[in-house]
């Protein structure tokens, strides 16, 4: 008995040191510089996150985080980098709306599948739309700008980061419940497509806050409504499109959204110590005070929750782009 005791004790302590290894051998998440891939180029909401983000998993961590902005193809670019990439949680893609859940149903060959090549870790923001025009439009109401556009079809224009961008979707949705004819405008980015509003290149745009809420207060925008179902808390004198007494916009809800994922195959520990570091960084007092003061929302998710999220969103707006006849020009 007392040898079968030994030999149970010495067979224990063999295991136990060779748990204690394999744990040992085991490198620690993140042991070298990340990268956050932004479909887009610097100033606009996208990139703004992206750097927020990098700043704060860069104290957590203690690793440099690298922000390549990666601009064109409305976002496939971008991707492709992510999924040439190891699944290893070293490359992190910033996604939104039009990259994550419209993208699918608007380009027939996309190079991508948001289902089957991401691993979701967290919507990180909320960001309700503002319809801002260039001050120079013959126009002061939503509704005057409607009956124009009735009367002088294809004649007005608005500009959009990108076919398949937030701003490009939340107009053809407009165009489609107010049945208006206006000229989409592509760009590379927000950031010059709100100069070139800005400049009279175009005669408006529907795009997140935060590229806008400078100009707004400067007066060199004028804004027309916010396209949430709610008013912005740092602009509370701005109404909602709904609110706009047009029959036509009752209702009327075009969010951005945006999260964060990475690739099909990275392990369960790094996606959830990735979940960890993004609330860390954006379920904060200080996070959600700043993301307020640009119009925007903090909202994080559990990696579950988030691709619930992105499934439900690419039902909804999959219906839009084919009822809207949306193609990308």
């Amino acid at each position: 008995m007392r040898a079968l005791c030994r030999w149970v004790s010495v067979v224990l302590g063999c295991i136990c040191i060779t748990l204690s290894t394999v744990v040992m051998a085991q490198p620690s998440y993140p042991e070298k510089p990340i990268r956050i891939i932004v479909p887009f180029p610097p100033g606009g909401s996208t990139d703004i996150f992206s750097r927020m983000l990098g700043e704060k998993l860069t104290q957590i961590w203690k690793q440099p985080v690298i922000i390549e902005n990666k601009a064109g193809a409305s976002g496939q670019i971008a991707i492709n980098e992510l999924l040439k990439s190891p699944a290893d949680g070293y490359t992190i893609f910033m996604g939104h709306i039009g990259t994550l859940a419209v993208n699918p149903s608007l380009f027939k060959n996309l190079s991508y599948n948001p289902t089957k090549d991401f691993a979701p870790i967290s919507r990180i923001a909320i960001v309700p739309n503002i319809f801002v025009i260039n001050p120079n439009q013959p126009f002061k109401t939503i509704q005057e700008l409607i009956n124009y556009a009735h009367q002088n079809p294809g004649k007005l224009t608005y500009s959009s980061g990108g076919s398949g961008g937030a701003a490009h979707i939340a107009m053809e949705y407009f165009k489609l419940v107010t049945k208006t004819d206006i000229l989409h405008i592509p760009y590379k980015g927000t950031a010059p497509a709100v100069m070139d509003l800005l400049g009279g290149q175009v005669s408006m745009t529907m795009t997140g806050a935060p590229p806008l809420m400078q100009h707004i207060l400067a007066k060199k925008v004028i804004p027309f409504g916010v396209s949430s179902t709610k008013r912005i808390d740092v602009l509370p004198q701005i109404p909602t499109l709904a609110e706009s007494g047009v029959p036509e916009l009752k209702g009327f809800d075009a969010t951005q959204w945006y999260g964060v994922v990475v690739k099909a195959g990275t392990s369960k520990e790094i996606i959830d110590k990735l979940n960890q570091g993004t609330r860390m960084a954006f379920d904060t007092l200080e996070a959600k005070e700043r993301l307020r003061n640009e119009g925007a929302i903090v909202q994080v998710d559990s990696p579950e929750e988030f691709r619930a999220f992105i499934q439900a969103e690419t039902l909804r707006w999959g219906k839009l782009v084919r009822s809207a006849n949306i193609v990308v020009n």
